[in-house]
């Protein structure tokens, strides 16, 4: 097994871009659920799904965890981005949740 050398959050359309590199003889129990899961729900492709993440971190001042989790669940009203966000206890102001939206639909 290997040592983990550092960590990074990705979307569920880059988790599934992974596993699809793998044979799936290769893959235990949890790994053949796990890519089954990211089949169904990953809702864009890994490169658009970057390219998203990227402009929400630089654009919009989100961590790479936020923006993962806005690729991930792709909200498409302000009022679906600000009843995800309420959790993250921190003010979005309108304007950044309308820069969010922009993103994620024209990408």
């Amino acid at each position: 097994m290997k040592d983990i050398t550092r960590s990074e959050p990705i979307t569920i359309s880059e988790v599934r871009e992974i596993f699809s590199k793998i044979d799936p003889d290769q893959l235990d129990q949890i790994q053949r659920w796990t890519f089954d899961y990211t089949a169904k729900f990953a809702k864009i492709d890994p490169d658009k799904a970057r390219s998203m993440r990227k402009a929400l971190v630089e654009e919009c001042g989100l961590t790479d965890v936020e923006a993962v989790e806005i690729v991930n669940i792709a909200p498409q009203t302000i009022a679906e981005i600000r009843s995800f966000t309420f959790g993250w206890k921190k003010l979005i102001l309108a304007e950044t949740l309308s820069k969010i939206l922009r993103i994620i639909k024209e990408t």
